[in-house]
């Protein structure tokens, strides 16, 4: 099958318009018809560029046998950087292509943990977090904090966040998994060489239309004072809750919004999303490989290293995808390994 497919989307989209045509289309479900509408919508944004790159390509070509009749240096130039724009806009589609999982379309969901190592790992956790943001930030995804806990000297004994924007969930859903950093610790007076992991959990944001039976007798509901940012409102009121499932034993937490209500409604939501993500595993595994899917936060465990000394290298272990300069990884370029990391698993 070709990577693009672009006739098969076609008569997918020709066969979901015959739908919506049809008299009775509106009487049907409200969420399988707003189903149906995304997908076409999203089938019409996919065609279009794949025209539009087909378009481009067919353009230059023409501009290109046009500048070499006439010899002319200025229509070279902008053909080269036409063909380096629409490299990247290629690239884009492929990668788009990739994309085909259940959920990958969705928001993502991501926490944070450091592992053993005390304020080593804790600093080493909201590093980790600052990187996420930053590459969110740069596709233009937003960030949402939900639910963040202070280290005790420094950095972050767990973080919760949001990133909300199309296909979060499909890029995010590779860096789930225990994250390794070597460097000369700022925390040791002698200097010395540390080694520090923290997880990430990536879950996707489960929508509405998806059913989730949750028995309210099921729950355990605390209030608390929030910690995180927010000014002097956030800490006044017992605004922040924490839900905890008792047949799972699974706990959410958020503080991000001013009011209880919402921030309730906001943990039901990631909750919504955990016991799914449980429903899924069970579906494919026993119970004893499910805990087994739960790796230890240390050595052996990692999918990617973050070495700072005695060298720079930032290196994915499943993919083998590298890169020398580990501060524009810090920085938030993680394009590179996100996309061999969907090459690699769609083999």
């Amino acid at each position: 099958m070709s990577l693009f497919d672009i006739s098969s989307k076609k008569k997918e989209l020709q066969e979901l318009e015959n739908q919506t045509q049809s008299e009775d289309f509106w009487q049907k479900d409200t969420s399988l018809t707003t189903k149906i509408l995304v997908k076409v919508k999203d089938l019409k944004k996919k065609i279009e560029k794949f025209e539009n790159s087909k378009t481009e390509i067919e353009n230059l070509i023409e501009l290109t046998e046009l500048a070499n009749m006439e010899n002319d240096e200025n229509v070279a130039r902008d053909i080269i950087k036409s063909t380096e724009k629409l490299e990247l806009e290629i690239e884009q589609i492929q990668l788009e292509t990739l994309l085909s999982g259940k959920y990958d379309k969705n928001n993502a969901i991501l926490t944070l943990h450091p592992g053993a190592g005390g304020t080593e790992s804790q600093d080493w956790a909201e590093m980790l977090y600052r990187m996420y943001t930053r590459w969110a930030t740069k596709k233009g995804y937003e960030v949402k904090e939900l639910d963040y806990l202070e280290g005790d000297e420094a950095g972050i004994k767990s973080v919760t966040f949001e990133i909300i924007g199309e296909n979060a969930y499909g890029y995010m859903k590779g860096e789930m998994g225990v994250h390794r950093l070597v460097r000369i610790s700022p925390f040791d007076a002698g200097g010395r060489r540390h080694t520090s992991f923290a997880s990430l959990e990536v879950l996707p944001e489960i929508t509405e239309d998806i059913e989730i039976e949750i028995n309210t007798d099921d729950l355990r509901i605390d209030t608390y004072r929030a910690s995180g940012a927010g000014g002097q409102h956030i800490n006044k009121t017992s605004s922040a809750v924490r839900i905890t499932h008792i047949p799972t034993n699974i706990v959410v937490a958020c503080q991000s919004e001013r009011s209880q209500i919402q921030n309730r409604e906001t943990a039901m939501k990631m909750l919504k999303s955990k016991l799914y993500d449980l429903k899924e595993k069970e579906q494919k595994e026993t119970i004893n490989d499910l805990k087994g899917v739960q790796k230890d936060i240390a050595w052996g465990s990692q999918i990617r290293s973050y070495i700072f000394c005695p060298y720079t290298l930032v290196k994915d272990h499943r993919t083998n995808f590298e890169i020398g300069n580990v501060q524009t990884v810090m920085d938030g370029n993680l394009d590179g390994f996100i996309e061999s990391y969907l090459k690699f698993i769609s083999k």
